[in-house]
C-alpha cells in the first residue's frame, strides 16, 4: 500500500469539497424515493422526524466518516486499517472501510441503471411522448423500457461511459469541474420546477401534506423508515464520505463543513417534494403512489397540464444530474483502491472499475427484463420474497450491508479510534466533542440495530 497520486490530492477549496459531497448525497434518494416514502407515511409527521434523524444521527456519523478519512489518507478500506493500527488496534477493524467500499459499488451497479431510466425518459418527455397519454400509454411506455434488455443496456452503457469520462480526468479536472456546474444547476432547474409547480398545481395542499404533522398518520414503522432513510440519504457507509474526507485538507473544519453538507442535503429533499407534491395534488393522484411515483405517476400529471412536455424534459434532466453525481461519488473509492493496491494510473483504474461496473449492472438489467437465468423464488419472510438476483443485490446492500456498515462505523469512531485522534480532527469545544462522541458511541449504534432488526423482521413494531 502507497499513497497514491490520487490521495496526495486535496480539494480545492472547503466550497468545493461542500458542494462535491452535497452532489454525492444529493440523489435518487432525495429526489425519487423520499417524495414517495413521505406520501406513503402520512406526510408531515414522517418529515419532522426525518429532520430530526438528520441532525442527531446522520450528521453524526458523516462527521465520524470524514474524520477516519482524512485521519488514513487512503481509500476507505487501508483508511480504516492505518487509523486501527495507529490506535493500537487490530488491522481486521479494516473491515469497516472495505465493507462500506463494497457496498457503495454493489449499490452503483444498480443505481447506474436506474440512472439510465432518467435519461431515457428525458427523450420520452422531449419528444411528445406523454403529451395527452392515457395512464395505460404512460405504462405501456414505462413497462416497453425495463422489459427490452437492449434499450436498458444502451442508456446504462451511456450513463457508465459519462461516469467514467469524468472520474478518469481526476479530482480536480473532473469531480470539481463536473460538480461545480452540475449541482447548481440541478438545484436552479429543481427550484424552477417547484416554482411552477406551485403556480399550476396545490400549492396549499402540497405545504398542509409536508408541514402539518399528523402523527395519527406515523406508524412505528415509520419512524424506523425515517431513520433508515436519514442515515442513508446522506451517501453515509458506502465509501464515498471516507473518501471524500481523505482529499479533505487538516485547516478545513469537519464539524462546519458536515453541516453545510446536511443541511444542503435536506434543503434538497424537501425542495423535491415542493415540486413533486403539489403536481400530485393538483392532478388529483395519490402521493402515496410508491416507487412508481416518479416513473408512471408524475408522467401522467405532464400528460395533463399546460407545458406538461417541457416540465416533464427538465425535470428527467435535473434527475439525471442528480443520479449522475452520486455515481461519479460512488466510484470514486474504487478507482483509487485500484490506483494504490495496482500501481494503476487513472485512467486506467477508472476504465476497470467502469468495466466491472458494466459487467455487474448486466445482472439488473437481465433482471428487469425477466431474463430466466436471473429469475428466483427465495422467500425470506412471511411478507418477502426475492423474485430475481436483482431483488438480492438491493435487499442485501439495503437491509443488511448498508446498516451493518452504519454499526460498524459508529463502533470504530466512538470505540476503536483513539479519543485523542479525533479531538484532534475536529479541534472544537470540548462541549460539542462531547456530545458528538456520546451519539457515535452510544445513540447512534443503539438506532442503527433497532433499524437493521426492524428491516430484516427480527423486530416489529
Amino acid at each position: 500500500m502507497h499513497e497514491s497520486p490520487s490521495i496526495a490530492n486535496r480539494w480545492s477549496s472547503r466550497l468545493l469539497f461542500i458542494l462535491a459531497s452535497t452532489a454525492a448525497a444529493v440523489g435518487l434518494g432525495n429526489i425519487w424515493k423520499f417524495p414517495y416514502i413521505t406520501g406513503e407515511n402520512g406526510g408531515g409527521a414522517f418529515v419532522l422526524v426525518y429532520l430530526l434523524c438528520i441532525a442527531g444521527i446522520g450528521l453524526p456519523i458523516m462527521i465520524a466518516e470524514i474524520v477516519i478519512g482524512r485521519r488514513g489518507r487512503h481509500s476507505p478500506g487501508y483508511a480504516a486499517r492505518k487509523v486501527a493500527q495507529e490506535s493500537g488496534r487490530s488491522k481486521a477493524w479494516q473491515i469497516t472501510g472495505w465493507m462500506g467500499m463494497a457496498t457503495g459499488f454493489l449499490v452503483l451497479s444498480f443505481y447506474a441503471v436506474i440512472a439510465g431510466w432518467a435519461l431515457a425518459y428525458v427523450f420520452e418527455a422531449g419528444s411528445g411522448a406523454f403529451a395527452g397519454a392515457s395512464v395505460a400509454e404512460i405504462s405501456d411506455i414505462f413497462d416497453g423500457l425495463v422489459s427490452s434488455s437492449a434499450q436498458l443496456t444502451f442508456w446504462h452503457a451511456t450513463i457508465i461511459v459519462g461516469v467514467v469520462f469524468v472520474v478518469g480526468n481526476g479530482i480536480k479536472d473532473g469531480l470539481e469541474r463536473a460538480v461545480s456546474w452540475m449541482l447548481p444547476a440541478m438545484v436552479l432547474l429543481l427550484i424552477g420546477l417547484a416554482s411552477y409547480a406551485a403556480y399550476i398545481g396545490d400549492f396549499g395542499a402540497a405545504i398542509e401534506f409536508m408541514f402539518a404533522p399528523d402523527f395519527s398518520e406515523l406508524s412505528i414503522n415509520g419512524v424506523m423508515l425515517a431513520l433508515g432513510h436519514a442515515f442513508f440519504s446522506l451517501g453515509l457507509a458506502s465509501g464515498v464520505v471516507i473518501m471524500y474526507g481523505a482529499y479533505l485538507s487538516k485547516s478545513t473544519s469537519i464539524i462546519q463543513t458536515s453541516l453545510w453538507v446536511a443541511l444542503a442535503d435536506t434543503f434538497v429533499a424537501l425542495l423535491a417534494g415542493l415540486a413533486i407534491f403539489p403536481i400530485v395534488f393538483g392532478s388529483q393522484l395519490a402521493p402515496e403512489a410508491g416507487p412508481g411515483l416518479i416513473f408512471q405517476t408524475l408522467p401522467v400529471a405532464f400528460s395533463q397540464m399546460p407545458g406538461g412536455t417541457a416540465l416533464g424534459t427538465v425535470f428527467f434532466i435535473m434527475l439525471v444530474i442528480a443520479a449522475f453525481t452520486s455515481a461519479i461519488a460512488m466510484i470514486e473509492s474504487a478507482v483509487a483502491f485500484l490506483e494504490e493496491r495496482f500501481n494503476l494510473g487513472r485512467w486506467t483504474a477508472t476504465m476497470g472499475a467502469g468495466f466491472i461496473l458494466w459487467l455487474l449492472g448486466q445482472i439488473t438489467i437481465y433482471s428487469f427484463s425477466g431474463a430466466e437465468w436471473t429469475q428466483l423464488n427465495w422467500q425470506i419472510s412471511e411478507e418477502k420474497s426475492l423474485k430475481s438476483w436483482f431483488d438480492v443485490i438491493d435487499y442485501t446492500t439495503s437491509n443488511i450491508l448498508l446498516p451493518l456498515g452504519g454499526l460498524l462505523l459508529a463502533i470504530f469512531a466512538g470505540w476503536v479510534m483513539k479519543t485523542s485522534f479525533s479531538q484532534d480532527e475536529l479541534d472544537t469545544q470540548p462541549i460539542a466533542f462531547k456530545i458528538w462522541h456520546f451519539i457515535v458511541r452510544y445513540l447512534a449504534p443503539i438506532a442503527i440495530i433497532l433499524i437493521f432488526l426492524q428491516l430484516i423482521g427480527i423486530i416489529q413494531f
